[in-house]
């Protein structure tokens, strides 16, 4: 029986179009003309028996049933252009996995790992992309992510599966000349320096100084940085002190471009997971990547 689906020519043409409000730049962005786009999304819009434009002085703009179809095609076209480059990585073998990573975890201690992975499942592919928030995986397509969180916020997660991985443990560390030659500082010294903020962790200073049983009403200003790979290398340019997990900073410490400011390190509750949807049957490359996890965090606690 035929599918009663439009011509994928004229899904890319609409959701072209719908993304720029424009049918010139949708011809842009296509390496077609305006009268082919045009055409096609006239077509399409025969096809539906629905108004998807209605046109303006200024060019087109989407009619609310316009929006509503653009929402589920751009979707559909994502997944249907990530099939087809799992079918065509590694000549269509491969068991691929979409990862979903909070940014310096993945650069700093997942990426040099991913060698060890390659050679031990060959026949894992791992399609990563960044996050700093947790998402639903129903609105995705997204199979697993590794995240940074409490264990209220995972169980507070609908419809996950988690797994830890390692415990965040934080320590202040600076540039080498922000110290002027001093040893390592008492943590109420470092309150009297520039601090660095971390803007998905507002309070993590403030819990830091109250560990410590510091005064510190500065504790909450500083410039704010979203990563931590920002904060570290703001600290290494001497602009203040970081508070950043050590795991993700051995490099530059092993390089002696950041030292300890201060050797107290502190658990901040939160922990790296495996998350992972709730699913009666789970993917085999995804089990296979779970275990793989856990063996090297292990290896690395």
């Amino acid at each position: 029986m035929r599918r009663k689906i439009p011509s994928t020519q004229a899904l890319q043409c609409f959701e072209s179009a719908a993304r720029h409000q424009s049918y010139t730049r949708a011809a842009q962005e296509l390496a077609l003309t305006q009268s082919a786009v045009s055409r096609q999304i006239a077509q399409l819009e025969s096809f539906l028996n629905v108004q998807l434009f209605q046109r303006t002085r200024h060019g087109v703009l989407l009619t609310p049933s316009g929006a509503d179809y653009a929402q589920q095609v751009a979707r559909r076209l994502d997944a249907l252009e990530r099939d087809t480059l799992d079918a065509m990585a590694r000549f269509g073998q491969s068991r691929a996995v979409h990862l979903s990573a909070v940014p310096t975890f993945a650069t700093r201690w997942l990426m040099p790992r991913l060698p060890a992975l390659a050679q031990q499942h060959p026949e894992i592919v791992v399609h990563l992309e960044t996050s700093t928030r947790a998402f639903l995986f129903a609105d995705s397509e997204r199979d697993a992510a590794l995240y940074a969180g409490t264990p209220e916020q995972v169980a507070n997660w609908a419809g996950t599966h988690a797994t830890e991985l390692l415990p965040e443990v934080v320590v202040p560390v600076c540039g080498p000349a922000l110290l002027a030659g001093r040893q390592k500082l008492q943590a109420a010294d470092v309150a009297q320096l520039p601090l660095l903020q971390q803007s998905t962790r507002p309070d993590a200073w403030r819990q830091w100084f109250e560990a410590n049983g510091v005064d510190a009403p500065l504790a909450l200003a500083g410039p704010r940085h979203e990563l931590f790979s920002l904060t570290a290398a703001a600290a290494a340019h001497g602009l203040g002190v970081a508070l950043v997990p050590r795991l993700l900073v051995q490099d530059e410490l092993a390089r002696g471009e950041l030292v300890v400011a201060c050797d107290r390190p502190f658990a901040s509750g939160r922990r790296y997971w495996f998350v992972t949807p709730e699913l009666a049957e789970e993917p085999i490359a995804v089990g296979l990547l779970r275990a793989w996890l856990v063996a090297e965090a292990r290896a690395a606690a």
